[in-house]
């Protein structure tokens, strides 16, 4: 698996990142200077930010693993999915220099999920609200949850 940009003007695929090595869940920051992915190529899916649309400078993101990464609207936060499936955040401090670098904090924990389908499929198991607070998970059903199911409801109706 690849990362490939479509242009826009004459609709042709252009390769971004090329490698011996799977990258998926491509996601552009909200200035368009950055591209975060996830990767298999340490041995281990990791969270990796690098320049866009030219590759060029890469951050190592994630710590012990992740997957789908997800940017906050003003692109000073990302979030992940670590390998527990607990959802990570990273405070990040884009800098306006030449050099096209930032500043990453620790990855911290905000919960735990019980999403639902694998991490590294085509597609995201949460949507993040335009400022961080909020989440959309597809979540599980949990095991330790209970239900109460009523039979013949109708009969308790009064006529």
């Amino acid at each position: 698996m690849d990362l490939w940009l479509l242009s826009t003007a004459d609709r042709k695929p252009i390769p971004y990142l090329q490698t011996p090595f799977n990258e998926q869940h491509g996601q552009v920051s909200p200035d368009g200077r950055w591209l975060a992915y996830a990767s298999d190529e340490s041995g281990t899916w990791e969270i990796y930010v690098q320049t866009f649309p030219v590759p060029g400078r890469r951050r190592t993101i994630s710590t012990d693993g992740g997957a789908q990464p997800r940017w906050r609207r003003d692109g000073r936060e990302l979030f992940y999915l670590a390998l527990d499936r607990r959802l990570m955040s990273v405070k990040i401090e884009p800098k306006l220099d030449a050099q096209g670098t930032l500043d990453v904090d620790t990855p911290e924990p905000l919960f735990q999920t019980h999403a639902r389908g694998p991490l590294f499929s085509s597609w995201f198991e949460y949507a993040v609200g335009a400022n961080g607070q909020r989440f959309l998970i597809c979540e599980t059903e949990r095991m330790d949850s209970s239900m109460t199911v009523l039979l013949n409801w109708t009969s308790t109706l009064t006529k």
